[in-house]
């Protein structure tokens, strides 16, 4: 738009006649905060900014750190998640351990055999029960749709669930290993526990894991939360946590070995109590449930 000037209008530029400084008096392209000069097509800064915007995802490393750090607290925020995974194993630990609940056989200390056991429970507890009925609401009331418009990847959520269920599997480990060292616990393993009970531990958690998030995608919310605790109270009585697998029918017991919980506990009670260095058929069984369980959520599960 052209600007005649009027009568009576000194002669010279509009910004002269005003009593203001030629536009190159006024620093650097872009004003004093020194932003980018967008009338040049230049989009360097001209200066040192103050304001600008930094556009752009986070790491992903940050971001899974971020996902699992709201993951915890929102645990820990939950009475009823926390009674799952804290209380009820310590409570069953002491209580089957201090009074002679269970014929558990002669010459078999009753802490030495529940122990592993509960180790089991607690690995069922976190990453099957407590995450399938966590994640069946989130996809509920649509949390995961919602992280799934962030930058944040399927793959990344996964990475942050796990390292929440990993991060509270040691809290429990500790708790109930200090729990049964004060009760009389005395394991008797080999040198070969230390790494291969942890292997038994990863591949159960994989197990349960896929076998939560199969059934929290597959089912409604309510239903996920009847089956969760249903299978909780099952695998609890025919899994060897409890009870013995010899107090079962000899056709019964290869059956309830080949649960994730009978290989579980059986693993761990051979290792840490027998000193078997390597069980081989249990830690089978687990591959093949992981395998197939993380298979089947992969295709099935559904966010919305």
């Amino acid at each position: 738009m052209t600007v005649f000037p009027r009568d009576g209008d000194p002669p010279g530029p509009p910004r002269a006649r005003a009593g203001l400084p030629p536009s190159s008096s006024l620093g650097p392209p872009g004003g004093p905060l020194g932003l980018a000069d967008t009338t040049s097509g230049n989009p360097e800064p001209s200066g040192t900014s103050l304001f600008a915007p930094a556009p752009g995802a986070a790491p992903l490393g940050r971001m899974v750190a971020a996902q699992a750090g709201l993951e915890s607290r929102t645990l820990l925020r939950n009475g009823e998640q926390l009674l799952l995974i804290l209380i009820i194993p310590l409570l069953l630990l002491a209580a089957f351990s201090l009074e002679p609940l269970v014929n558990f056989g002669a010459g078999l200390s009753r802490v030495d055999f529940l122990t592993p056991g509960i180790i089991a429970l607690a690995v069922m507890s976190t990453a099957f029960t407590s995450q399938a009925i966590a994640t069946g609401f989130e996809r509920r009331y649509g949390v995961l749709k919602r992280l799934g418009a962030t930058p944040l990847s399927r793959g990344g959520l996964i990475a942050a669930k796990t390292a929440t269920v990993v991060g509270v599997e040691l809290v429990q480990g500790a708790l109930i290993i200090a729990v049964a060292l004060a009760i009389g616990w005395r394991p008797d393993a080999s040198p070969a526990a230390i790494v291969v009970a942890p292997l038994l531990i990863m591949l159960g958690t994989a197990a349960f894991s896929g076998l939560a998030l199969l059934m929290a995608g597959t089912l409604r919310a309510e239903a996920t939360l009847a089956a969760a605790n249903l299978v909780y109270i099952l695998l609890l009585g025919l899994g060897g946590v409890v009870f013995p697998l010899t107090k079962f029918p000899a056709t019964a017991r290869p059956v309830l070995e080949l649960l994730p919980t009978g290989a579980l506990s059986t693993g761990l009670r051979s290792v840490l109590q027998h000193g078997v260095v390597f069980p081989v058929g249990n830690i089978i069984t687990l591959a093949a449930w992981a395998a197939v369980a993380i298979t089947l959520a992969t295709r099935m599960f559904r966010w919305d």
